[in-house]
């Protein structure tokens, strides 16, 4: 099947969802959105392991223009937030644009028709003036080769790919990893299992979560007085804001919450020798920041054992670590995180001449425009792409930004009747040297860490560096100068 349009957009995340709204409101009806599952909702889909929740306060936490007044806890959990995007599809109507089970597998700009062709795994074509990749970063699962993998006889999956028909109960688990996800899901199963090992390469900062039920007087006061809600949504938007100043301007703010963290640790974790291993000697915020009331508590469970040696191989029954130490398992669970930065790896997108984008990232480093266009690559537009990640507040408030800058960039395409519009060379290196700049001296490079906030050359190609509204401001209004715009030949 081959279909011509106006805008393809791949991924029915908040981003993608976020891209079709806009759409829509604009009056533009003439697009598709692909998704590759069989169900919309991005990463609130793929991830529902047990304890699975969000670490932004839900009422920050959904799009600004569509608040939630029943969210039922202050952090919202993986099945609400599922929910509530499937709600905003249907009040948007938006199934009709989307086919579903379709993954995009490369996309192609036509210098002649200045147009691109979009290809799918299923055999589909689609043909279109814009492309909007809404996929985002923390879709691919970080599955690392363990020596020896192959020869272990029992289960094995990742986090993002939980088997709910494995039944956990009186098996011997290693869990591999303790970040985001494993500090979520460990305490929900631990008392489940027959004996944890929790393999810990790296220590995280771990703060208390100020979670709790939202009552059922806030929810009605949110939903008869919109104002209330949208007060309090200020409110915890300028509350996350000022952490900030600890990440990109000066680190040792960062100092402050470090003892909250290490005060909460203390708390949890009364055996000394314990605690050693928990504490973190990095400065807070080098790595991603976690929050979590029962991690700790979980870890002194008498059937959970924290193992900080290195794995050293698997065998058909058990994981070894570096000191020799042989722990029998009967499962693995990963809580590894996803390819973040080398997630552009898997793009298969060619722009003007035939150039690589994945390719042309290897070489010269991933670099963007506002991490939303790429110079040789007309009428291409990212969604949450690089250098727009957050570490401190919503990247849903960083998304509406971009959607409303594509916005206008598809309305400069059609005020000037062009066929494509091209961020400059000289826009594009003036950004990211600015970028770059501020990065370096932020708590992501000054730390004293290693994280998916850097690639390989342990340049940061994840986070916005600094605050948000700041980001808000630069793209607020598209300068046309930034832009070549090519109109048709007459």
């Amino acid at each position: 099947m081959h279909r011509e349009t106006k805008v393809v957009v791949i991924g029915t995340g908040f981003s993608g969802l976020g891209m079709a709204i806009e759409l829509k409101r604009r009056g533009e009806h003439d697009f598709v959105v692909l998704e590759k599952a069989a169900d919309l909702g991005g990463t609130w889909r793929d991830n529902s392991y047990p304890g699975c929740a969000c670490d932004v306060p839900s009422h920050m936490y959904s799009f600004s223009f569509e608040m939630n007044p029943k969210w039922s806890r202050m952090f919202a959990r993986q099945g609400e937030i599922f929910g509530y995007l499937q709600r905003v599809a249907e009040k948007y109507r938006l199934r009709p644009h989307i086919r579903f089970n379709t993954k995009v597998s490369g996309a192609q700009w036509d210098d002649e028709a200045k147009r691109w062709n979009i290809t799918t795994e299923q055999g589909d074509t689609y043909t279109a003036q814009a492309l909007v990749a809404g996929v985002g970063a923390l879709h691919i699962p970080n599955v690392p080769e363990l020596p020896g993998i192959e020869n272990f006889s029992g289960k094995a999956f990742h986090s993002a790919q939980w088997d709910h028909d494995y039944d956990l109960t009186g098996k011997r688990v290693a869990v591999i990893g303790t970040g985001a996800s494993a500090i979520q899901f460990v305490p929900k199963i631990a008392g489940q299992v027959a004996s944890m090992k929790i393999f810990q390469r790296t220590p995280p900062w771990i703060m208390p979560k100020a979670d709790r039920e939202i009552n059922g007087w806030e929810q009605k006061l949110f939903r008869a007085l919109p104002f209330t809600q949208r007060a309090y949504r200020n409110f915890v938007y300028w509350t996350r804001e000022s952490s900030a100043l600890g990440f990109a301007v000066n680190p040792k703010i960062m100092q402050f919450a470090q003892g909250i963290a290490l005060r909460h640790m203390k708390k949890q974790v009364p055996d000394p020798a314990l605690r050693r291993k928990l504490k973190p000697d990095y400065t807070m915020g080098c790595k991603r920041v976690l929050i979590s009331n029962d991690f700790y508590p979980a870890l002194g469970n008498p059937n959970v054992d924290l193992v900080t040696d290195k794995i050293s191989e698997v065998r058909e029954k058990s994981v070894v670590d570096s000191s020799g130490v042989e722990h029998e398992v009967d499962v693995i669970i990963y809580g590894t995180g996803f390819h973040v930065v080398d997630s552009f790896d898997y793009l298969d997108i060619q722009g003007k001449g035939g150039v690589d984008l994945a390719k042309q990232w290897r070489q010269e480093g991933i670099e963007t425009y506002y991490g939303i266009t790429v110079s040789g690559f007309p009428n291409l537009f990212f969604l949450l792409g690089p250098n727009t990640g957050l570490g401190h507040n919503s990247v849903v408030f960083m998304i509406e930004s971009q959607i409303r800058y594509i916005s206008q960039c598809l309305q400069l395409l059609e005020k000037h009747r062009a066929e494509e519009l091209d961020v400059r060379v000289e826009a594009q290196q003036e950004f990211n040297e600015e970028l770059q700049q501020k990065l370096t001296k932020g708590v992501w490079t000054q730390g004293g860490c290693k994280s998916w906030y850097l690639d390989a050359q342990g340049v940061n190609r994840t986070v916005w560096p600094g605050f948000t509204w700041r980001y808000w401001m630069r793209t607020k209004r598209v300068r046309a100068e930034d832009y070549v715009l090519t109109t048709a030949a007459r």
